[in-house]
């Protein structure tokens, strides 16, 4: 791994920024008092915790208790509690959620299974804003970030949520809502420093333009250092960004519109310790793969509020990201419109419908390991919505259809429906079930892409025993003919407040896939010379297929206790078995798909607010192994004690996986990324409003 160790690294000077935002903070820490913050989780009773407002499950706000889904929502404070400092570390805390952090900038996400660095059954969303990339059907999240502290909540759906938002929302949604600019009003800095967090800022202000018109800007910077290998040599794998943005909000009272014009830009370099294969002994070389992440987006929403309860909304934006390092770049535009409108169709019955369209371009840059063809593209999405909710007893039973409907550029027409029912017997006992169809549509990859993924000495393979002796090539093809992965999925719930100190939220699953993705070979190889050594090249060819199927199944549960009224309890625990079935063979077979996600994993938080000044909160969680990876299963430990020093001033102390040196979380199977283990880290924040 030499040839990476002694790579030239990008090593940004942002020591003297926090430096610089540290002295800031010192000379302001007499400023006027702030605007209010939200109420700490320990201030709130636990039924207030358990029915805040949540808009992802039916596209319009309502209680989360009254859901019929299986829904968790990460508050603000839970995110400044918990010590994390990216959106996926956040996402550890919510149940039925696989999150796992292959190096210091990737990370695999996924929901009831499946679980990958470009997870392909998972809908994110930041304010509506799609964060899916089409190139693997998957989230970037070493691309994706916001300001934590302007996150108002995450809404995470478990289950399809494809009758509403559309196709690849088949395992679930996360919904990342940010604060109107009305809840932001003054100052804000961050800045704070660490063994792995090396230096890191922010700042945020907000104003008003007028007595209905509010608006925020926000910028900052971080810079992260290497992870290590198992070895103890270093990754590599440093990440720096820098990411501003704005929001502007205006409602005047006298009038039924409102509006929200908002952007963001970034710029940041991602290192990558990465395997390729050679035609040299010993056939595989290790490289420093930096990536350099850029783009922006800018989105705005208009919505109309009509007479009882009807609205609607009319919501466009566009997205640039840009991506290149030694292997593939990406250059990609992406246009969306939205429109929704929701009424009340009869006395009993609320319909809301919608339209939308999206359009993709891109331009890739290829290489020997990886290529597209064609290298650019354009597609085109059109989609229609539908949902009824019905009210068949009053206060008790309610009933809710829809389907989505679209047509892609790769598979055509689809239809997503889904039925769910919510029975509420009393007001702290609620069950619901649901029954759901979705699709997850190729991938640019799985139609386009040639990946080199292997190359050995033909003698290793029985099927070219007898042909003269030489070097065989895997390579992995798109398929043009490749098909949308199905999926059936039955659902229950049951929520309950047993006690006001005590509530419990279960739900059970079963998840009936078909035509699920598998890497079959091509039914001969081809031969090519080579200047190689023998001479002779061999191409086992392999292409995306739909030949497997099967089941998953598994429960997920989350109690809530507050035993004192200063100290919260949340225990999640989830469990989760995948049994899949592929016809023939290839080189991605049924046990590595149900060896790459935890069969059992648990969260405990516990959140104490020891006095007016003095916080302490700790997070303990347990992952099962992954037998894919050969990773074994693992306890880790974070914790933060928050000093307020006085009314703008707040001190903050984080340990990060506290019982051990290093692990490592997940392992890699075809993006060639050598991953990193997972190292024992702490830093300090100073947090000032003004």
């Amino acid at each position: 791994m030499a040839a990476f160790r002694s790579a030239k690294k990008r090593k940004p000077s942002l020591s003297r920024k926090a430096t610089t935002l540290t002295a800031i903070s010192i000379l302001m820490a007499s400023s006027q008092p702030c605007w209010a913050a939200h109420p700490k989780i320990t201030a709130l009773s636990l039924e207030e915790l358990l029915s805040v407002d949540i808009t992802s499950v039916s596209k319009k706000t309502e209680k989360a208790s009254d859901a019929a889904a299986a829904v968790f929502v990460v508050s603000q404070e839970d995110i400044k509690r918990s010590g994390a400092t990216s959106i996926p570390e956040v996402l550890r805390m919510v149940p039925g959620l696989q999150v796992a952090r292959i190096d210091a900038n990737k990370w695999a996400v996924s929901s009831r299974g499946f679980n990958a660095f470009s997870s392909n059954k998972l809908l994110v969303l930041m304010d509506g804003r799609t964060l899916y990339n089409p190139l693997f059907s998957g989230v970037l999240w070493n691309a994706q970030d916001t300001m934590l502290d302007d996150i108002e909540r995450i809404e995470v759906i478990r289950g399809p949520g494809a009758s509403l938002w559309g196709a690849n929302a088949v395992n679930g949604v996360i919904n990342i809502i940010t604060k109107h600019s009305a809840d932001t009003q003054g100052g804000l800095l961050t800045a704070g420093t660490g063994s792995e967090e090396k230096g890191f800022g922010s700042v945020r202000y907000g104003t008003k333009i007028n007595e209905h018109t509010t608006y925020r800007v926000y910028g900052k910077n971080f810079y992260r250092d290497d992870l290590e290998f198992a070895n103890g040599s270093e990754a590599n794998d440093d990440w720096h960004q820098a990411r501003g943005g704005f929001r502007l909000d205006s409602a005047a009272p006298d009038s039924p519109y409102s509006y929200t014009i908002q952007g963001d830009g970034y710029n940041g370099y991602a290192d990558a310790a990465t395997n390729i294969p050679t035609l040299i002994p010993p056939f595989t070389t290790d490289i420093s793969n930096p990536s350099h992440i850029r783009g922006g987006n800018l989105l705005g929403r208009l919505t109309r509020k009509g007479p009882n309860n009807s609205e609607m909304s009319l919501q466009g934006y566009y997205d640039l990201a840009k991506s290149n390092d030694r292997l593939l770049g990406d250059d990609r535009g992406t246009g969306d419109i939205e429109f929704q409108h929701r009424f009340q169709a009869t006395e009993r019955q609320e319909l809301t419908w919608g339209l939308g369209y999206r359009y993709s371009h891109d331009t890739l840059e290829n290489s020997a390991t990886f290529s597209f063809a064609p290298a650019s593209r354009t597609d085109q999405l059109l989609s229609a919505f539908v949902q009824d909710e019905i009210t068949l007893i009053d206060d008790l039973l309610r009933l809710t259809l829809g389907s989505k409907f679209e047509h892609n550029d790769f598979t055509g027409y689809e239809a997503q429906p889904n039925a769910r029912l919510l029975y509420t017997p009393h007001k702290h006992h609620t069950f619901w079930g649901a029954v759901s169809q979705a699709v997850r549509t190729p991938s640019q990859a799985e139609h386009d892409i040639r990946i080199s993924s292997a190359i050995v000495p033909s003698t290793y393979i029985p099927q070219l025993s007898l042909f003269p002796a030489g070097l065989a090539e895997f390579v992995i093809n798109g398929n043009e003919e490749y098909k949308s992965e199905k999926l059936t999925a039955y659902e229950i719930g049951y929520r309950t407040q047993v006690h006001e100190k005590l509530a419990f939220d279960l739900t059970a699953f079963l998840n009936d896939y078909s035509r699920l993705r598998t890497t079959p070979p091509f039914p001969a190889a081809n031969f090519i010379t080579a200047n190689s050594t023998p001479g002779i090249l061999y191409q086992l060819n392999y292409e995306a297929g739909n030949t497997m199927e099967g089941q998953t199944y598994g429960f997920e549960l989350v109690a809530d206790a507050k035993p004192l009224e200063w100290w919260r309890l949340q225990l999640a625990y989830t469990f989760l078995r995948l049994d899949l079935q592929e016809t023939g063979q290839g080189l991605y077979a049924s046990e590595d798909a149900e060896g790459e996600s935890p069969r059992n994993q648990v969260s405990l938080r516990s959140m104490m607010d020891l006095g007016s000044r003095l916080t302490l909160d700790t997070w303990l969680r347990y992952v099962d192994n992954l037998p894919t990876y050969g990773i074994a299963s693992y306890v880790t430990l974070d914790a933060r004690i928050g000093w307020q020093l006085n009314p703008q001033v707040e001190l903050s102390l984080v340990g990060q996986n506290l019982l051990d040196n290093a692990q490592p979380e997940f392992g890699s199977l075809f993006i060639n990324t050598i991953p990193s283990e997972i190292e024992r880290s702490v830093y300090a924040q100073v947090r000032m409003t003004f």
